[in-house]
């Protein structure tokens, strides 16, 4: 796909906690924190301003706790708190390899991290900070994909690029379903009225409502963060119209 001519001047990206994990385990596992923080730094030559929000899958999901018979507020809170763990491990792996961060939480931590406002998170920026914004909303029944895009929309980020792991959006899943289409181009419409699993409902119309430009890419191919920074047309992108 050809590239945008125009540069992102700021974004909000997405990245799953399993991200952060292998396929056939959860948990934490350092390289792969590493390798983020190292395509990260790669894409700082764009000048972009850079938010992150991170899952917290790779630790604990609230909403798979509670089906268990855990009450559904205190998983999701939890759940809250591993994206606090994880957004302290990233940036430590940016800090070591000398990229200025600091992360904001939604959910009070005190002595710990410091606590998330919009205009706290846009000064950072402006600093030249990439700024890790964690603990979700702050509320339980909400995805961190609401989360983001919720962000993204308060900072006036260009975009919401989703890091995942596969290349795009598809008909089916591709691992199971070789005939699988993949989408480069979506509207909002498209991803609700075929229910396509993207992200949640909410998300999507979040981001309809604020005309909130999303790209789905995969993250863990070499060089897709910044290319997805700088504009690079990857993965798929949803928009207006199709």
């Amino acid at each position: 796909m050809p590239k945008i001519t125009k540069n992102y001047k700021r974004v909000l990206l997405k990245i799953s906690g399993e991200g952060f994990c292998s396929e056939e385990k959860t948990g934490i596992e350092a390289e792969k924190f590493a390798s983020v923080a190292s395509e990260i730094k790669k894409s700082r030559s764009t000048k972009a301003q850079i938010a992150i929000v991170l899952g917290g899958g790779n630790i604990l999901r609230g909403a798979k706790l509670s089906e268990t018979g855990f009450d559904r507020t205190s998983a999701d809170q939890l759940g809250m708190i591993a994206t606090v763990m994880n957004a302290i491990i990233l940036k430590n792996h940016l800090e070591i390899i000398k990229v200025p961060s600091c992360v904001l939480s939604a959910i009070q931590i005190h002595n710990i991290v410091e606590t998330y406002n919009v205009s706290k998170c846009i000064d950072y920026l402006n600093s030249g900070k990439v700024v890790i914004v964690a603990g979700g909303t702050g509320n339980p029944y909400f995805t961190t994909d609401t989360a983001a895009a919720l962000r993204a929309i308060e900072i006036g980020a260009d975009v919401f690029l989703k890091g995942t792991k596969v290349d795009g959006v598809y008909s089916d899943d591709p691992k199971t379903n070789s005939s699988a289409k993949k989408y480069v181009k979506l509207n909002y419409f498209d991803v609700l009225e075929k229910k396509l699993a993207v992200m949640d409902s909410t998300a999507i119309s979040l981001s309809m409502d604020n005309d909130l430009p999303i790209v789905v890419f995969n993250f863990r191919k070499k060089n897709n963060i910044a290319k997805a920074i700088e504009g690079t047309r990857i993965g798929t992108y949803i928009g207006k119209s199709s």
